[in-house]
């Protein structure tokens, strides 16, 4: 079931900034931060779970399954990436019912042709916009829940330019879109002109790392007249970066004794992240008579 609050977030003028998750480890983490939202990329789950580019190759199956346990693991509302929708209109309208069930709250569809492109990434390609139109209109159909929010993201900048990219968004607002979400951006003068331009809560992809939207501070945002950001890399690039440090040691060093504290998260607090005092707890309180016994 969609989680309320980041409706009545967006209804209530709250600025929501939404770290992008990509396993169950950084959700959990995330999740206990104190964020409105979470982001779940497919950008990285793809590549945490298939280890393949984000280029289209991974499935609705692929994907609703690992969506799903994010929302189902976290107490905080989740945002998930859902490509084109898998395809057609029918693809849509079985992927929003799908995502919807598995406890998304709020699905991000883009306008690219299938296969799709990763965001931010050269020679991507966008259907006509009145073919999107549709699928927003049966995105807004197939949810049962008004709280369940449809996201409509647009390519159109980098291939046919601002003037198109604005023109869509407003066509998907129209079309039933509760969220819309310009994709690259290329100055903080576009990203004002979007703001300014189009009526409808806005979301801000902020691409760690180089990407080609600049980032700018949630505040300087929603002076412009954004709702939300995303930052979907920061999780996954952290880790690959932490990673890359701490096997480059072990590979050099030949052991790990000297590696900066930290670069390692504590064993102990990792056991209580991922829930190891409830299971010895259960084992202390359902152990047979005679273990019982033995430990007396």
């Amino acid at each position: 079931m969609a989680d309320p609050r980041l409706k009545a977030a967006l209804a209530a003028k709250q600025f929501v900034v939404a770290p992008g998750i990509f396993d169950m480890i950084s959700a959990r983490i995330a999740d206990r931060m104190g964020f409105s939202a979470l982001y779940a990329t497919g950008y990285g789950t793809v590549a945490s779970h298939l280890g393949i580019p984000d280029a289209g190759v991974a499935t609705f199956t692929d994907m609703v399954g690992r969506m799903g346990r994010f929302a189902q693991s976290s107490t905080t509302p989740v945002i998930a990436d859902a490509d084109t929708g898998y395809g057609g209109l029918l693809n849509v309208r079985h992927t929003v019912m799908g995502y919807e069930a598995a406890g998304i709250t709020a699905i991000q569809l883009e306008d690219q042709e299938v296969p799709k492109k990763c965001g931010h990434t050269p020679g991507r390609r966008v259907i006509p916009a009145a073919e999107m139109a549709l699928k927003i209109e049966v995105a807004a159909e197939a949810r049962k829940s008004d709280d369940f929010l449809i996201i409509a993201r647009t390519d159109a900048r980098t291939s046919l330019g601002l003037d198109e990219a604005i023109r869509r968004g407003k066509l998907y607002r129209q079309a039933g879109a509760d969220i819309v979400f310009i994709e690259s951006p290329e100055t903080e003068e576009e990203m004002v002109r979007i703001g300014g331009e189009i009526d409808a809560p806005l979301l801000a992809n902020n691409v760690d790392g180089g990407g080609r939207t600049p980032i700018l501070s949630a505040r300087r945002l929603a002076e412009i007249g954004y709702d939300i950001a995303i930052y979907p890399a920061l999780g996954f690039l952290s880790v690959a970066a932490t990673l890359e440090r701490a096997y480059g040691h072990l590979l050099r060093e030949g052991d790990t004794n000297a590696l900066p504290q930290d670069v390692i998260y504590d064993f102990a607090k990792m056991n209580e992240l991922m829930g190891f005092p409830e299971v010895w707890d259960f084992d202390k309180r359902w152990a047979r008579p005679d273990a019982r016994d033995a430990a007396e």
